[in-house]
């Protein structure tokens, strides 16, 4: 890529790559990685500003990811303790469906 392109990405946050002592930029497998995914979308035609909302969205799924796996641990951990506490004798009511009877009459 132009150096000029990755300094634009970098001014739009597109990629922000880390820097060196001298204050260059120092891009790592992530953000070329980035590099690789904004010049796809931009092949594709989508503008700067659609980049950045697709990138955006990528990262909200990667949270929302993130949180989903978090509250399934918790949950786990929440049906595991109350296991433990009620041990091998429920005083739990078991809610049952209730079964159908037909009654068969000779016509």
């Amino acid at each position: 890529m132009h150096p000029q392109t990755l300094r634009t990405y970098d001014r739009l946050g597109l990629v922000t790559p880390g820097r060196t002592g001298g204050g260059g930029r120092r891009y790592s497998l992530r953000d070329i990685d980035a590099l690789r995914v904004v010049a796809r979308l931009t092949a594709e035609g989508l503008g700067l500003a659609g980049v950045r909302r697709v990138l955006e969205l990528e990262r909200e799924v990667q949270l929302l990811t993130e949180q989903i796996a978090h509250l399934e641990q918790e949950l786990e951990a929440a049906h595991a303790a109350l296991s433990a506490r009620l041990g091998s004798h429920s005083n739990v009511p078991v809610r049952r469906e209730a079964s159908q009877v037909v009654v068969w009459r000779r016509g």
